[in-house]
């Protein structure tokens, strides 16, 4: 673990719902639930790009899903599907960072949720993220 990283925040488990892409990148946590739904990623190993740093596909893997949990906690688990997804990397992450997804906001209309969120790494925002998600079909 890196010198300025802090370990896992008390509370935190493995991400509330897997699939197979998450469980091949591993690290996935969550904790709370509702409103209060937190997800996060110890970067890892497995997480990094061939210079050491967390992969800008980990990066936008762990925004799309988080926005996506945090939207279904928030919305009595109305499931989702991302048409688009926009992210904006502003700093890398090393192995042994703990990093945290916060939703900021989301639009609806009709069958559109527009969100937007941050990826932070204590005080530091790593990345932002716009996505826009379509209601799946019943």
């Amino acid at each position: 673990m890196s010198a300025h990283s802090p370990a896992v925040p008390p509370g935190f488990g493995p991400i509330l719902r897997s699939s197979p892409v998450l469980d091949a990148l591993g690290g996935f946590m969550s904790r709370g639930d509702g409103d209060a739904l937190e997800i996060g990623l110890l970067v890892g190993p497995r997480h990094l790009n061939a210079r050491g740093r967390l992969h800008g596909g980990g990066t936008a893997t762990l925004l799309d899903v988080a926005i996506g949990y945090m939207l279904a906690a928030r919305t009595g688990g109305r499931r989702r599907l991302t048409a688009r997804l926009t992210v904006d990397y502003r700093a890398a992450a090393d192995e042994g960072e703990w990093l945290q997804v916060f939703l900021d906001r989301a639009d609806e209309d009709g069958r559109k949720t527009l969100a937007q969120g941050r990826l932070m790494a204590g005080e530091r925002l790593v990345a932002e993220v716009t996505v826009l998600f379509i209601d799946a079909p019943r």
